[in-house]
């Protein structure tokens, strides 16, 4: 019988301190969203005596959260504490990956012409050096303009513009920009008679999914741009973009229609804490009633709840990679 294992530490100050007992740990990590999250709820007593740990634990503190069977644990989150907040008899630590980094100031700045890696670049320059840049994603924009913004708003802007998966590695200290389901990190394996527990998926093949993609962008001049692909007939999707560069559209526009029209899952399956998965992992799964669907597919994001109930992960699946061999 395998017996939950979980490491919880701190450091504040250059102190380290380790939680001796939680309620549950809930993670939520995915390439859609600019950060990962971690809120680990505590009971507001333990032992009769209240929980005090506003000298060890406060905004800013580094986090590092193991979790696993018996003695192997695995990590499955690196961040920083964005608050601590009191709430139905219990503490919530709501964390969030390096992104709590990037929520301060940058300069003002109008940079004519540049590129998505180099404002990325600009950005890690500011807020911190140390960091280091993966981006294969090189979309170039006629104007950019910074103007009283944060980096994550700047993230955020880039990531609407150019439909670009756009994520931390903190522990690494990577910053990812790639084109949508391209950066492969891993890969594990699912049937759905064997180690899924819940099974809420369902099929939609692209041949049922007509999707006609238009990517507007406004030129120096004030003029329209625009390209489109995709099938005429089909759903209509119109994309604003900035200025970005003219040949750049029709690489967001691609990657639009592969988001919305390839074949894939749409839905969450339950399963365990093994096999151990992150987004961008891919995915053979498996179903000896309907091999049809068999392949290999995008894993988007995973949703992991540690409690008295177990440990559990929710996996989202996203497009068909392949047929599973």
């Amino acid at each position: 019988m395998y017996n939950i294992r979980w490491s919880i530490r701190f450091k504040t100050d250059g102190v380290n301190y380790s939680l001796q007992t939680v309620e549950s740990i809930d993670i939520e990590c995915s390439v859609d969203n600019l950060t990962d999250t971690a809120i680990i709820t505590l009971p507001e007593a333990y032992m009769n005596q209240v929980f005090n740990i506003a000298n060890e634990v406060k905004r800013g503190s580094e986090v590092i959260i193991k979790a696993g069977y018996d003695d192997d644990l695995k990590t499955e989150f690196v961040g920083y504490v964005q608050e601590v907040v009191t709430k139905d008899s219990s503490l919530k630590i709501v964390c969030e990956d390096a992104l709590f980094l990037f929520r301060k100031g940058v300069k003002n700045v109008e940079l004519k012409p540049t590129s998505v890696p180099k404002i990325a670049q600009l950005l890690i320059d500011q807020i911190d050096p140390s960091f280091t840049l993966v981006c294969d994603y090189d979309i170039s924009y006629e104007k950019f303009v910074i103007h009283q913004a944060t980096a994550y708003d700047v993230l955020k802007k880039i990531a609407e513009e150019t439909k670009a998966n756009i994520y931390f590695n903190t522990e690494k200290k990577q910053l990812h920009i790639h084109p949508p389901y391209v950066e492969k990190s891993g890969a594990v394996i699912y049937s759905m008679q064997h180690n899924v527990e819940n099974n809420a998926l369902e099929y939609k093949k692209a041949i049922d999914r007509k999707v006609e993609v238009t990517v507007e962008k406004t030129n120096l001049s004030g003029k329209i741009e625009s390209y489109t692909t995709g099938t005429t007939g089909g759903e209509k999707v119109t994309l604003k973009v900035g200025s970005v560069g003219s040949i750049d559209l029709k690489k967001i526009a691609d990657a639009e229609l592969i988001r919305r029209s390839a074949d894939m899952y749409d839905g969450t399956i339950d399963t365990w804490a093994i096999p151990f998965v992150q987004p961008t992992y891919t995915a053979t799964i498996k179903d000896e009633d309907y091999p049809e669907k068999d392949g290999k597919y995008y894993i988007v994001s995973v949703t992991t709840s540690i409690n008295e109930a177990g440990f559990k992960r929710t996996v989202k699946p996203g497009i068909k990679l392949s047929v599973a061999p």
